[in-house]
């Protein structure tokens, strides 16, 4: 049997499959940009597909704590549209 690698969401905290999850990037020049594939290179961080965990993940600074930088935010943004064009 496979084992299914799993990962925290910096909204709710909880551990979900990472398929379950949006992987947000930043990598070595400290650019920010959403990971459909998961496989870009630099240092991940993933939230949940839905919008109450991206309100926790902003209240509570969740990616900024992810990535120990702060986060602009236009990615924000780019991941509310992501998640209501997925929710359509």
């Amino acid at each position: 049997m496979k084992k299914i690698p799993m990962r925290k969401c910096t909204g709710c905290q909880e551990m979900k499959s990472k398929k379950e999850l949006i992987r947000v990037v930043r990598n070595e020049e400290g650019e920010f940009f959403l990971d459909a594939t998961g496989k870009k290179a630099g240092r991940g961080a993933y939230i949940c597909k839905n919008s109450e965990c991206l309100e926790k993940a902003c209240k509570n600074k969740g990616l900024e704590r992810s990535f120990k930088s702060s986060v602009p935010q236009d990615l924000y943004v780019e991941l509310r549209k992501q998640l209501e064009d997925s929710n359509e």
